[in-house]
């Protein structure tokens, strides 16, 4: 289907002025002080912060900005604001709608066509064409990451450029439901590709200086970790508009305790990820701040490593009945409403299967299955499924949490796993914690036997609570196989009537409980905290925190 054309450059003049920006944007001012950006950042001119620039604090780590290579929320939290998308969710909406594209539609059961707008460029000058579309999505495939979104991918056989503005996905089975909101997921930044590498990932200074950006905002200046300042971008054409505020500046914190200082003091005007539930509770008495609250799809859960868990395929005592039964006996002793109690206020409320409350078909699999059958936990229980395969207590697990990406109080939840798990003495807990750049690739390389992990949704639908995780070629790299699971993932993706749809998502989660591949425990909302004079902070059903709305008075 494809055709050959010629794709139109950059002119030489547009080239310079970009080479002028980039000039500018190298003497923007950053914290050298690094990690705990303890320090208070001020606008680049060394004033304090106008009414055109806003500041905004987080605790969320970047791994990559390069779309290939990160499937984590601080990372996509950068891309939401510099890359243009397909399609997108508007604001206040949880359905995908045309941003970039004219218009998004299947033209067969197994093609989906997208016509681009006339006229999109990149912040750089370059053209934005179909020939980028389908760059962007050939690399994803090629690099397969295995910290990257590529197993989202999972239904696309290949991508048609039919000409400038003309692409055709070409789909493994018709009829896919999601497709289009996979267009707006870490899966869809639409990349430059006189900028990235077809072939490995792209560094982030590189991109930075390339100028790759067609979102709202490009990134005028990139201190990893430490700083980002977005400037509006007047080349944006999508659906979210144009940015309502010129400049903004991210400051990132290794201590949440400051954070939660920053903001409240006002040397910060937002906070967005993550403070913990007592700082919540205490800024909510505070009159200077105004504590924001939107529909949350996180959650949070114990992945098992299926060859290096207790028992596991790769240990010296492999025995998949034990290992089920380690698995079985964890999900047994997990005290949830303690946990929300206790460590989140409240923030955070029990989770009995892998879709959250609030989606269709949304279940509560486990909460039958173990424990004491009503979602609470026992003892006894678990005690009896140990000691009917065999295994000896106490169990010598290893878990691992990371200690800086979860929020403040990671560590507090899993002192208290722990101790929900060693209080009868069937367990023996070794509890580990890394910093989330290096966990993030220690998790995928069979590090760790049993390992915290979150999930922010990439969009608002059942599948994408089932899809990274539970295909035999997942986001987790977990070894978990279940063909027949694995089957019926990609059967829901094409199912057309809703009814039927929703009933093999619910089979999903029954199976997979069986299974345990992972054990989640927690569902959570999201939180901003905000001056007083800020106003458009949004938080809503699409999940993404975008700083377009973003106002000071």
């Amino acid at each position: 289907m494809a055709t050959c054309f010629t794709r139109r450059r950059v002119s030489g003049a547009l080239a310079g002025a970009a080479a002028i920006t980039l000039a500018l944007a190298g003497c923007a001012s950053t914290d050298d002080d690094g990690g705990d950006a303890g320090a208070t950042s001020t606008s680049t001119d060394g004033g304090s912060a106008s009414a055109q620039e806003i500041l905004i604090g987080t605790t969320d780590k970047i791994t990559t900005i390069d779309p290939a290579g990160s499937y984590d929320n601080g990372s996509f939290a950068v891309m939401n604001q510099v890359y243009p998308f397909l399609l997108n969710t508007p604001y206040g909406s949880p359905d995908v709608e045309p941003d970039i594209a004219e218009s998004a539609e299947f033209v067969s059961p197994t093609e989906y066509q997208v016509v681009l707008k006339e006229g999109l460029t990149f912040a750089n000058g370059n053209e934005l064409t179909a020939s980028d579309v389908k760059f962007t999505f050939d690399r994803q495939l090629a690099i397969n990451d295995v910290n990257g979104p590529a197993s989202l991918l999972y239904n696309l056989d290949s991508v048609d450029a039919v000409d400038d503005l003309t692409v055709v996905f070409n789909l493994k089975n018709g009829n896919d439901q999601v497709f289009p909101q996979i267009l707006s997921s870490p899966a869809g930044p639409i990349v430059d590709e006189d900028v990235f590498a077809a072939d490995a990932l792209t560094p982030d200074q590189e991109i930075v200086d390339g100028q790759a950006f067609a979102g709202q905002y490009a990134i005028a200046a990139y201190d990893f970790n430490n700083l980002v300042e977005y400037t509006a971008f007047d080349g944006y054409q999508g659906l979210l508009g144009p940015a309502e505020t010129e400049t903004i500046i991210v400051n990132y914190y290794a201590d949440s305790s400051n954070l939660k200082l920053e903001v409240q003091e006002g040397a910060i005007d937002v906070a967005h990820r993550s403070l913990s539930a007592t700082d919540i509770e205490d800024l909510q008495g505070s009159g200077d701040v105004t504590v924001h609250e939107g529909p949350g799809g996180e959650i949070r859960y114990i992945v098992f490593n299926f060859n290096t868990q207790p028992y596991g395929a790769a240990t010296a005592e492999a025995d998949p009945a034990k290992a089920l039964a380690v698995r079985q006996a964890v999900a047994s002793l997990i005290d949830r409403a303690e946990l929300s109690e206790q460590v989140y206020k409240g923030t955070y409320t029990p989770l009995y299967s892998y879709v959250p409350d609030g989606l269709t078909g949304a279940t509560e699999s486990l909460k039958d299955l173990y424990g004491d059958g009503a979602g609470g936990p026992d003892a006894e229980a678990a005690a009896q499924l140990l000691a009917d395969a065999g295994v000896s207590t106490p169990v010598a697990l290893n878990l691992q949490y990371s200690d800086d990406h979860y929020g403040p109080s990671s560590g507090d939840e899993y002192a208290l796993i722990k101790s929900q798990l060693e209080a009868d003495g069937l367990f023996a807990v070794n509890l580990q914690t890394t910093e989330w750049v290096q966990y993030s690739k220690d998790r995928s390389s069979d590090v760790y036997p049993a390992y915290q992990l979150g999930w922010f949704p990439d969009y608002s639908d059942a599948d994408n609570y089932l899809t990274p995780f539970f295909l035999i070629e997942n986001f987790l790299a977990n070894h978990y196989e279940n063909q027949e699971v694995n089957d019926l993932i990609l059967e829901q993706g094409v199912t057309t009537d809703p009814a039927e749809r929703q009933a093999k998502i619910e089979e999903i989660q029954d199976k997979v409980a069986q299974d345990l591949s992972t054990v989640p425990y927690l569902q959570g909302a999201q939180v901003a905290v905000a001056g007083n004079d800020v106003e458009g902070v949004t938080l809503d059903a699409s999940f993404k925190f975008r700083y377009g709305t973003l106002t000071k008075g």
